[in-house]
């Protein structure tokens, strides 16, 4: 079973230039907005921006989720991004961040949304991941990391 299935390829950026983390939302919008026509990138930008403001989505060791439902979005759509240096995010461990996974989700979505942010968390705890993502050598291989559940360990 894929971990990630609403991961697409085309949704994931190993080197994202960012300078703080206004411009991490404002670039994870504006690449959003290219992979889902009819919304537009400023309400995707003021629909994330409101919800840092309730409090950061930085998780701690160096991971964001920033998430938000949208109106016109019609099934969850993700995007992950690797940071090119980490940016301060206001983390719940105060450490800056250098990976950052987007979850948006349609306004009705209720269960579906919370379903997805753990399911996002539950891949983040599996150990050793983190060090993993960060050392994926392009965007292949960070979907394939997040897209294909481990191979079983032979006895």
């Amino acid at each position: 079973m894929p971990l990630l299935e609403f991961l697409k390829p085309e949704a994931v950026l190993p080197a994202l230039r960012a300078q703080g983390k206004k411009q991490v939302l404002q670039e994870l919008a504006h690449h959003a907005a290219k992979h889902l026509p009819g919304l537009d990138e400023r309400e995707i930008f003021e629909t994330l921006l409101q919800r840092e403001r309730l409090g950061s989505t930085g998780i701690g060791e160096g991971v964001a989720i920033p998430h938000g439902k949208l109106a016109g979005l019609t099934q969850l759509f993700g995007l992950v991004a690797r940071l090119e240096r980490p940016v301060d995010f206001e983390a719940l461990d105060g450490q800056p961040v250098d990976i950052v996974f987007l979850l948006l989700a349609p306004e009705g979505a209720g269960a579906d949304h919370l379903k997805a942010l753990a399911r996002v968390a539950r891949v983040l705890r599996e150990p050793g991941i983190i060090d993993r993502i960060r050392a994926a050598r392009d965007g292949d291989a960070l979907y394939a990391l997040l897209t294909h559940s481990p191979a079983p360990q032979a006895a």
